[in-house]
């Protein structure tokens, strides 16, 4: 039954297969999935563990006209294998091909382009009630985690959902802790019986039956419902999801397609949310991602035979979290804060060092933050580790929680600029301009290891108020021999008096440090300035650049409101009589592609730079440079 993927153009092509064609259909999906993923890299163990129930969902529903969202998106791979998208599945992640999540662009299977987590609820509720409103047919299905769940969005949609009487689907893939406690065979036992369609439809049909009654109909049936709540009341615990107002059943093998699709079906029937939890396991079928899913979770390559990832080198996250290790052995204060990142942002040696102080609060960036805000009002030195995507969602807590309280927190903003292969949802592209407006906040942004280590000391040590240390996603880069690590806001490099003034911050300056030293060789001296404190913007640095005749400023972020856009306006303000130069990012929803190929087409590589700098000067050729 090889090659089944091949003649699967759309879901229902395979709603005639029997229970041997489906089994066959998932192992050859795990396959593919691993096979692609070993190669492009990507999300694997989210992946493995939704097979069946991407199957069963393809069974009991009509996609596109019924519509799933997936939510965060990184375990959405079946659904593209089931819905067209196996040809192309091999450029998944690559430039040009796929995305790594679902992309409204993409595909008309995927209704909501999504990679940030807890969305999910909100947004299905969002298509159901468009859905109501202009009379179209179709069911709505949101597929939500357990971890996504610890996010506050999803209750705010929970709550919403729970009062419309509309036909919502909500399936909790629950595929690390118990959400229900297991109540014994008799609450299983109702359970199976009451998803069984046949019990819905005349439970239904009795209902509709007795409200005919004249008189008594009525009463007879509320009377019945009040029983039928007693009797559940005596097996179960109510959930909060009953208490939402959702329908809940549950939990039920997620791996067992056949349960899965009969109890579809039966939601399908019950005209009010809905809510199935199904316990999955990621990594099913892959041996070394059922042992250790959190490696396997993402990763940018392994070997399938052996299950090796290959050496990991050191990057920032590393030497974030050992810094941070070394400075609460002095600091009894400091406490490190993680929205359910622990890994990614390299706070696993703090975690084992120093427990008490360690506090992972689950997907939930606005509590992460004003928990922090709270800690440092009662006396503690939180730090808050983060990746820049996801920061995003706790903009108003800035504001509100530590800024206005004049309180020390520190944010450690991993991933900042541009991450690669995640694509759009993921860029760290957007801090920088929003931190900007941000009252009395001071940011570093180094690019390179010593640097990071030093500016994070100089925060926890001397650093007030709102503080954030930003740095970029893998490792250091090409280093002149002249650099020098220091917490003073900006550092000269270059020609002092050249007429040429190139200005940038983060990594962007290890490229901006080869063009420079290639210009030299080509008889064009530039000076060089390095902003290592990029907020407050240092007067310094904008008096240096005045007297030049032309600065050329590079910015790792989006241009609008960005850094670049406020050095032009520090430098109007001195009279600069010079041509200013900006290239940042104009259009900040890049595509996925390998991180320095995204550079390199946002012109913000080496190359890129010095030959920006060169149609420039060439173009204003016969001015004194």
């Amino acid at each position: 039954m090889a090659g089944m993927l091949e003649k699967i153009h759309s879901p229902e092509d395979i709603k005639g297969f029997d229970g041997e064609e489906l089994s066959a259909l998932c192992e050859e999906m795990r396959r593919v999935i691993i096979d692609t993923v070993s190669s492009n890299g990507g999300h694997l163990a989210s992946n493995l563990g939704v097979v069946e129930l991407t199957v069963a969902l393809a069974l009991a529903f009509s996609p596109p006209q019924d519509t799933i969202v997936w939510d965060v998106g990184h375990q959405s791979y079946p659904y593209k294998l089931l819905t067209g998208r196996y040809p192309q599945f091999a450029t998944i992640r690559q430039e040009g091909g796929l995305a790594g999540f679902p992309c409204r662009e993409e595909s008309p299977y995927d209704l909501f382009t999504c990679g940030h987590s807890s969305t999910s609820i909100s947004s299905a509720l969002g298509v159901s009630e468009a859905n109501y409103l202009q009379g179209k047919e179709g069911y709505v299905v949101a597929v939500i985690g357990d971890g996504a769940l610890t996010g506050g969005l999803a209750y705010e949609g929970l709550n919403n959902a729970g009062r419309l009487h509309r036909n919502l689907i909500v399936i909790l893939n629950d595929n690390a802790m118990s959400i229900s406690r297991n109540v014994g065979s008799m609450a299983r036992y109702l359970s199976y019986i009451r998803t069984k369609p046949g019990y819905i439809r005349t439970k239904n049909r009795l209902e509709h039956s007795l409200q005919k009654l004249p008189v008594v109909g009525s009463a007879i049936a509320k009377g019945l419902r009040r029983v039928k709540r007693g009797i559940k009341r005596l097996f179960y615990n109510s959930t909060i999801f009953d208490d939402f107002g959702f329908a809940y059943y549950g939990p039920f093998d997620g791996h067992n397609i056949k349960e899965l699709a009969e109890t579809l079906e039966t939601a399908k029937l019950i005209h009010k949310p809905v809510l199935l939890h199904v316990r999955t396991y990621k990594g099913k079928g892959y041996q070394y991602a059922e042992q250790d899913p959190t490696i396997y979770h993402g990763l940018s390559g392994f070997d399938v035979t052996t299950g090796s990832t290959g050496e990991k080198s050191q990057s920032f996250s590393d030497e974030f979290g050992q810094t941070l290790c070394q400075l609460a052995e002095k600091e009894p204060r400091l406490c490190a804060i993680t929205a359910a990142m622990q890994s990614g942002t390299g706070l696993g040696p703090f975690r084992e060092q120093f427990r008490e102080r360690f506090f992972d609060v689950g997907i939930s960036e606005e509590h992460a933050v004003t928990f922090a805000g709270g800690l440092a009002a009662g006396g503690m030195l939180p730090v808050f580790a983060v990746y820049s995507t996801f920061l995003q969602r706790a903009y108003d807590e800035l504001i509100h929680d530590v800024s206005m309280q004049n309180t020390k927190v520190i944010l450690a903003i991993d991933r900042a600029g541009v991450v690669g292969e995640d694509g759009k949802t993921h860029q760290g592209v957007f801090d920088v301009a929003y931190l900007q407006t941000i009252p009395n906040i001071t940011v570093y942004s180094p690019a390179y290891f010593k640097e990071l280590r030093m500016q994070l000391s100089y925060l926890v040590e001397k650093g007030t108020g709102l503080c954030a240390i930003r740095y970029p996603r893998g490792k250091e880069l090409y280093k002149p021999g002249a650099f020098r690590s220091t917490t003073e806001p900006t550092s000269l490099y270059g020609d002092k008096d050249a007429s040429v003034c190139v200005v940038t911050f983060g990594r962007v300056f290890s490229f901006a440090a080869e063009c420079q030293e290639k210009l030299q060789t080509q008889g064009i001296p530039l000076k060089l300035l390095k902003l290592n404190r990029i907020i407050p913007l240092d007067p310094e640095a904008v008096q240096l650049a005045s007297t030049c005749s032309h600065v050329f400023f590079l910015e790792e972020g989006i241009q609008r409101g960005g850094l670049g856009e406020h050095f032009s306006f520090c430098l109007e303000k001195t009279r600069f009589q010079g041509k200013f130069h900006l290239r940042a990012i104009q259009d900040p929803y890049i595509k996925h592609a390998p991180m320095f190929r995204s550079l390199e087409m946002l012109g913000l590589n080496a190359a890129g730079i010095e030959q920006w700098i060169l149609d420039t000067l060439e173009d204003r050729e016969g001015e004194d440079l």
